[in-house]
């Protein structure tokens, strides 16, 4: 599909070759929203990257749990899909976190996962994971710095509701 498209004379224009559906639409989207999650991107502005998220995870139909792993200046260092489960829950398991966040020598991290409902609203589950994770990380230096929830009617910030 991304062959229907080639770069445009400016930068982040593009020209479609052929018809295009909207499928063929939101892959695109996808694949720009996975390129900006790359190593070495700076992460600047939260609505920004809820975006990108939000492509790349809404139309699961199960949960996914991924981490957004950083480096000490919050550049992408890895946006990896870490656990999958079924359509209301995902066990996600503090020591393959820790390991991964290790592994890559990130710094800081933000927990990500979607809700396949659509509704992103934290649930109480959500918080308790929440807090068990941060005290995990904390033990070797890793900070967690959000925990967005995905959902197709929007995202929310676990920070931006100071419940991290």
């Amino acid at each position: 599909m991304i062959a229907k498209f080639k770069a445009g004379e400016s930068a982040g224009t593009y020209i479609a070759e052929a018809p295009v559906t909207e499928a063929d639409i939101v892959e695109m989207a996808q694949h720009l929203a996975s390129k900006r999650l790359r190593k070495g991107q700076a992460l600047h502005q939260p609505k920004e990257v809820f975006s990108y998220l939000q492509l790349l995870l809404q139309d699961y139909e199960h949960e996914v749990f991924a981490l957004l792993l950083l480096d000490s200046k919050h550049r992408v260092i890895r946006f990896e899909e870490l656990f999958r489960g079924t359509l209301d829950s995902a066990s996600v398991y503090p020591r393959e976190v820790v390991k991964l966040a290790l592994l890559h020598n990130a710094a800081a991290v933000i927990l990500v996962h979607n809700h396949p409902s659509g509704d992103p609203e934290p649930s109480q589950a959500d918080r308790l994971l929440t807090t068990k994770l941060k005290q995990a990380l904390e033990t070797v230096s890793i900070r967690t710095l959000d925990h967005i929830i995905v959902g197709t009617e929007g995202c929310i910030s676990l920070a931006e509701l100071s419940q991290i």
